[in-house]
């Protein structure tokens, strides 16, 4: 029996769908590989957090707090402290060392209501050696526009210490910083009335004409009418639809989970200080000749004793002695680093000539100057 003849025409159809089914999904798996959220790339206007800073004094420690002739400021602000508790210190010669004047910082999440616990991180002001044991006091901190927003104190846990003897000294991490799990409490809460908003905007983190104009086509094809606009290469403008009215939340929440593939410029990044070099996916180069050697002279001195003869009247001497040896790459030839088309390529053709980044830098910005790379370079 012919093994085609067998088979049902439902069963033909049943098994085609699945096969045009499975070429989709992997079509779409490969274009979209590089495909992100749309939450991951960009920020709604007016949701963000707030920087908030304080001073403050961390009391409590051993021995390891600021030295108060050196550090004026902690002695004045401990004068103050105490007198609002009711003691006066005016007259007296103040010898402390368990105290430390620190700046204390925290981001105040977006909608925070009275009451939330943030994260505060305390540093160092003065020259205090540790903040291990210490106690931030009750701190104030303001935002930007100069109001409390959030009230700090708690026992400061630090990442590192400090142990020191007679003859040697270890450090590690940095004790001179800290941080206190929900030390801050906010106090003030920031007005922003999200659900009377009829326009949203969306902020890209990297600002692309390309990556705009995809959000708005995403957003578009989720509303099924014209809403989203892209204003600029930085944001995205948002209608508020019908639909939609009353409940901004849905809209946010369908919105940030569209998946949309970013476009990148072609750039290199270089960090001259570290030797770091960072390729785009979209860097190409033309087809250059590249040679590369360096003149290396090295001067190595090993003097050398001159003992007389025995029962001779001669004197001890010392004779210098200078070895000089001149390399100047006699054997480097050019090489051809061909047109690619893929940044693996274009590695890998560098990396044939055999040298370090720090050379390759040089490499890059003189490929750049001669017109043969198609992509910017930004240097650190």
């Amino acid at each position: 029996m012919n093994t085609l003849t067998a088979i049902r025409p439902g069963a033909v159809s049943a098994f085609l769908f699945v096969m045009v089914a499975i070429a989709v999904v992997l079509t779409g798996v490969s274009g979209s590989h590089a495909a992100s959220r749309i939450k991951d790339i960009a920020d709604f206007e007016g949701i963000r957090e707030n920087q908030l800073i304080g001073y403050g004094l961390v009391v409590g420690l051993n021995g390891t707090g600021d030295t108060l002739r050196n550090a004026p400021f902690t002695r004045q602000s401990l004068q103050a402290m105490l007198e609002r508790l009711g003691v006066n210190t005016r007259d007296v010669d103040l010898n402390t060392d368990t105290v430390a004047a620190v700046m204390v910082t925290a981001n105040l999440p977006p909608f925070s209501t009275q009451g939330t616990r943030i994260d505060v991180s305390v540093s160092a002001l003065g020259n205090a050696e540790s903040l291990q044991g210490g106690t931030l006091l009750v701190t104030p901190l303001v935002g930007a526009d100069g109001e409390v927003y959030a009230i700090a104190q708690g026992s400061v846990a630090i990442g590192g210490f400090s142990v020191q003897g007679d003859a040697t000294s270890i450090t590690r991490g940095v004790p001179t910083a800290g941080r206190i799990a929900n030390g801050g409490l906010v106090e003030r809460e920031v007005a922003f009335k999200l659900a009377s908003l009829t326009t949203l905007r969306l902020a890209l983190r990297n600002p692309d004409l390309t990556t705009a104009r995809r959000i708005a086509l995403s957003v578009n094809e989720l509303i099924g009418m014209p809403t989203a606009e892209p204003m600029d290469p930085g944001t995205v403008r948002i209608d508020l639809p019908r639909q939609y009215e009353g409940n901004i939340v849905d809209l946010l929440t369908d919105i940030e989970q569209l998946i949309v593939e970013p476009d990148l410029a072609a750039r290199v990044i270089i960090d001259e200080n570290s030797g770091i070099i960072v390729m785009g996916q979209d860097v190409r180069v033309s087809m250059v000749a590249v040679a590369q050697g360096n003149l290396t002279v090295s001067i190595a001195e090993t003097p050398q004793v001159a003992q007389p003869l025995p029962f001779a009247n001669g004197e001890t001497a010392v004779v210098p002695r200078t070895d000089i040896n001149v390399n100047d790459d006699s054997d480097s030839k050019l090489a051809i680093v061909p047109e690619t088309v893929t940044l693996r390529q274009l590695v890998d053709g560098l990396n044939a000539l055999g040298i370090g980044p720090r050379d390759m830098i040089s490499i890059l910005q003189a490929i750049k100057a001669a017109g043969a790379l198609q992509a910017e370079i930004e240097v650190l």
